[in-house]
């Protein structure tokens, strides 16, 4: 049996919460004063902590950390009359899990706790993922156990090895600048690596970009510039989303490569080029060829080695370590200490479809990092952008043509759906349908929905 501890100095909030939580079948303790508390929670370490914001003897959000310790980190959901923002922000920063106003709504409470007895089941299991901590983050660490990842490990190995021309293609997101920055790193690791997206830039501006221009070439050329082939002088020059180029730009490249030489714009004098040219893109360039909107000889010309980056969806065996990898590197840029990942979130993650692939777990699981509390990593604080529904989404048909549902049928059929969405986990439910407990029992009792995991 869980208990729950109360500590608020305010009896008939004591008497109210005690005679609701005994009545859900909790184990309640109560407390009046901070010290009060303290005792209480040594003795019977209590699986959660209702907290008033002020107490006789103390302010409740400096007694978190202390509670939280002495209680094996048990989530503590503070209550208050005030509704000022600020405290709202300290009390979520000393490591309130949920912070929830007077007049208490019980319904809004029971979701609160439900949730909060769900993260400290979850945080005290033993099936999750376990992040390494203090372990340094790699910027050219690319990780995965997959096929089709070591088949690749092993080509940028053998490109590593000589100058060739490397053509890589990939999805957005699926780390084809951070392939590129291996390649260079273990083939000129001393050397400059110039990076430059050809899709950011205009035409005028990129030309000069690549190539530099004389002092007086055009209005405002002040003073000579040298373009990126110069600067990179004879390690790497990374031309990403090169299907983006102009023809125009494309034929002056397509000589770059041919001839190894530059000449600045509004200038005459050729400048011979050392540095090995490593180029991205998202687009199938074969077929863009077909199509004439890219020029076939300049793809030979960068053809000559192809790496293929596989989407995430393809070696979703890869995520569980991904994860790992990625939370090192979202602990160390927000000061967080993530350490845990229960399997049920890790096999969610690998059920999405990612469309923005690495980058989009990275960003999910920065966004999970910043509402996550501690060193558990909870489903709740994941969201799928890609399966939201648009705004200008249309409703969905009627079941029948030509009649209404009855208001019973639309309730049974959005249950029916958050169920499933929950897979049958009722506190989840509770809390995106937005009613108690008690009241989520008498609708599947009442619909004859299917019991699922309590």
């Amino acid at each position: 049996m869980d208990r729950i501890l109360i500590v608020d100095d305010d009896r008939s909030i004591r008497e109210l919460l005690s005679m609701h939580l005994e009545e859900r079948g909790f184990g309640v303790l109560s407390a009046a004063t901070g010290a009060e508390g303290f005792q209480k929670a040594a003795e019977f370490t209590p699986s959660a902590i209702v907290l008033d914001m002020r107490l006789p003897d103390a302010s409740g959000i400096d007694l978190i950390p202390e509670l939280k310790k002495r209680t094996a980190e048990a989530p503590v959901l503070m209550i208050t009359a005030h509704h000022d923002m600020g405290s709202t922000i300290l009390a979520m920063k000393a490591g309130a899990f949920d912070y929830i106003h007077k007049p208490i709504d019980i319904q809004a409470f029971d979701v609160a706790l439900d949730r909060a007895l769900e993260m400290r089941r979850l945080s005290r299991g033993t099936d999750y993922l376990s992040v390494q901590g203090g372990r340094a983050f790699k910027i050219d660490d690319i990780v995965g156990t997959s096929p089709t990842m070591q088949q690749l490990f092993k080509d940028v190995g053998r490109v590593a090895a000589s100058r060739a021309t490397v053509l890589i293609q990939g999805e957005s997101g699926t780390g084809k600048e951070l392939i590129a920055r291996v390649i260079h790193s273990y083939s000129a690791p001393q050397k400059p690596f110039i990076a430059i997206n050809c899709s950011a830039i205009v035409d005028t501006l990129l030309e000069t970009e690549l190539f530099g221009h004389e002092k007086g070439a055009f209005t405002g050329a002040l003073q000579t510039k040298l373009g990126k082939f110069e600067v990179a002088e004879d390690g790497s020059i990374f031309l990403d989303e090169i299907g983006e180029l102009s023809q125009n730009l494309q034929a002056k490249l397509l000589r770059v490569l041919q001839e190894r030489e530059v000449e600045r714009v509004g200038g005459v004098r050729r400048i011979p080029i050392h540095a090995r040219i490593l180029a991205a893109t998202n687009r199938n360039l074969a077929e863009e060829v077909r199509s004439g909107r890219f020029r076939e000889d300049l793809y030979q010309r960068l053809k000559v080695v192809t790496l293929r980056l596989p989407p995430l969806r393809e070696r979703v065996e890869d995520i569980p370590l991904l994860v790992e990898h990625l939370l090192v590197k979202v602990n160390q840029r927000l000061h967080k200490t993530l350490r845990r990942v229960p399997r049920e979130v890790i096999e969610r993650l690998q059920k999405r479809s990612w469309p923005g692939n690495v980058r989009e777990l990275e960003n999910v699981l920065t966004r999970a990092a910043v509402l996550s509390q501690g060193e558990l990593l909870l489903e709740e604080h994941l969201v799928d952008e890609s399966a939201a529904p648009r705004p200008d989404a249309t409703p969905p048909p009627p079941a029948t043509a030509g009649r209404v549902a009855t208001l019973d049928e639309v309730e049974r059929a959005h249950i029916v759906r958050v169920w499933a969405l929950t897979k049958g986990h009722k506190g989840r439910t509770c809390q995106m349908l937005g009613i108690s407990r008690p009241t989520l029992e008498r609708k599947l009792k009442k619909y004859r929905i299917a019991e699922g995991v309590d």
